[in-house]
């Protein structure tokens, strides 16, 4: 599941003619790069929501991805929400599409896939913050020695914008708007929030100097 409704504010001028999603870093689409780096581990089926300049989206695959057009922007946890009914597969990967790692340069899913052991777990991606470009913050988690999130207990790392998480999940969501923060939440006071570590650099690109960043280290 590929979130792909953002406006893209922080990168306009760029978004006010196209959607973030389909904005090029080094000549490749953000959403291409992320596709690209889930099909290098056997991923064959996408779906993706779209909001702003969604005929774009659309568009540019061609009918080849699912695509959940939303009326109105449903957050993170909404989007996925009403995209549920696209998706075959239990759990499911949701990815953000303004962040990537290099295709081919780590197999993080499959390490994600083996260590859910149960449906109430969700395991997220996570980078250290030495290996991210186009981060603020100085981290958003600790990951303990037995791969556990804490708010404060073990190495410091950034959530890399992947999540494997169940349907059975959002049973009790809200309708409409809301985060995935709020699944997260719950996990982790459940101590059912996991986390696996990226072993290759990792680009967001929210903001024109993320952009820059990640294009001049894919050139370098």
């Amino acid at each position: 599941m590929l979130l792909a409704a953002g406006l893209g504010t922080r990168l306009r001028p760029i978004t006010e003619t196209i959607p973030k999603p389909l904005v090029p870093v080094a000549g490749i689409p953000l959403i291409e790069r992320v596709i690209g780096s889930a099909r290098a581990e056997g991923a064959k089926r996408f779906a993706a929501n779209a909001h702003y300049r969604a005929d774009q989206v659309l568009a540019h695959f061609g009918g080849l991805l699912k695509v959940n057009r939303e009326d109105t922007l449903l957050g993170t946890g909404g989007g996925v929400k009403a995209a549920l009914p696209m998706l075959h597969s239990d759990p499911f990967f949701v990815m953000n599409t303004d962040a990537f790692w290099p295709e081919g340069a780590d197999t993080p899913l499959a390490r994600m896939q083996a260590k859910r052991e149960n449906e109430d777990q969700i395991v997220l991606l996570c980078v250290q913050p030495s290996r991210a470009s186009g981060f603020s913050r100085s981290h958003d988690f600790c990951l303990d020695p037995f791969g556990r999130i804490t708010l404060d207990y073990g190495a410091p790392v950034i959530y890399a914008g992947v999540a494997l998480l169940g349907k059975n999940l959002f049973a009790d969501t809200p309708d409409g708007e809301f985060s995935l923060n709020l699944l997260f939440e719950r996990a982790l006071e459940e101590e059912n929030l996991l986390g696996v570590t990226l072993d290759a650099p990792w680009f967001h690109v929210g903001d024109a100097e993320g952009l820059a960043a990640a294009e001049k280290a894919l050139s370098a």
